[in-house]
């Protein structure tokens, strides 16, 4: 199963989450920027409030690419501590790159939320989506970012992950839902005939609509 592009991908993964629409108080958190479009269809699909659930990586000093860790809203942290030890990287450094992210956290906090409130976790069913899961680590920091605000519910919903990285992550959850889990797994942009990175503006447009549309939880 491939995918047109991230819209289409929500619309087929809202047919697996179809149960839900029964239950009451459900809010729809979408992993800025490529998880918007898939939660945006999920949250039409189920009438589902949605927002975004704001998580940076962080890269290692001078190979930013390398995930080592990533920080979300919330004030969490999470840090891969034996590829930092295999790495040997300064604390310092690890403290300079985390600073800089949390201004960019901040910053999109201001630009996607434009001034809505973020909106109670708690005794909530959660459905938490991007576009894919290859490493993890900003689902990983969004999951227990989420967690200590004491949800009802959680899944984590995605087009395609890792099967490794699914299962770390079933762990931590209360429930997954997936459409495909390809072994071996290469990358989330080979799953989708477009994968064009999603803009800050179609960001604000989506949530902007949805605030407008569809039901507040």
């Amino acid at each position: 199963m491939f995918f047109t592009d991230r819209r289409d991908a929500g619309r087929r993964l809202a047919i697996k989450l179809a149960s839900q629409r029964s239950k009451k108080h459900i809010l729809v958190l979408a992993l800025p920027r490529g998880g918007v479009p898939v939660g945006y269809e999920i949250a039409r699909s189920l009438n589902a409030y949605l927002d975004c659930f704001i998580v940076r990586k962080i890269g290692a000093p001078g190979n930013p690419e390398l995930a080592i860790g990533a920080i979300a809203t919330g004030g969490i942290r999470i840090l891969n501590e034996p590829l930092i030890k295999e790495l040997d990287i300064p604390r310092n450094l690890i403290d300079k790159v985390t600073q800089y992210e949390a201004v960019e956290l901040e910053r999109r906090e201001t630009l996607f939320r434009r001034g809505r409130e973020f909106l109670r976790i708690e005794n909530k069913t959660i459905i938490l989506v991007d576009d894919g899961l290859a490493t993890g680590a900003s689902m990983t920091a969004a999951v227990l970012a989420i967690k200590n605000q004491r949800p009802k519910h959680l899944i984590v919903a995605v087009p395609v992950a890792s099967p490794e990285t699914l299962r770390e992550i079933g762990k931590r959850v209360d429930e997954t839902a997936c459409l495909q889990t390809p072994e071996p797994f290469w990358s989330v942009g080979s799953w989708y005939a477009d994968f064009t990175q999603t803009t800050d503006q179609e960001v604000k447009f989506l949530l902007d609509d949805a605030a407008r549309n569809w039901a507040a939880a």
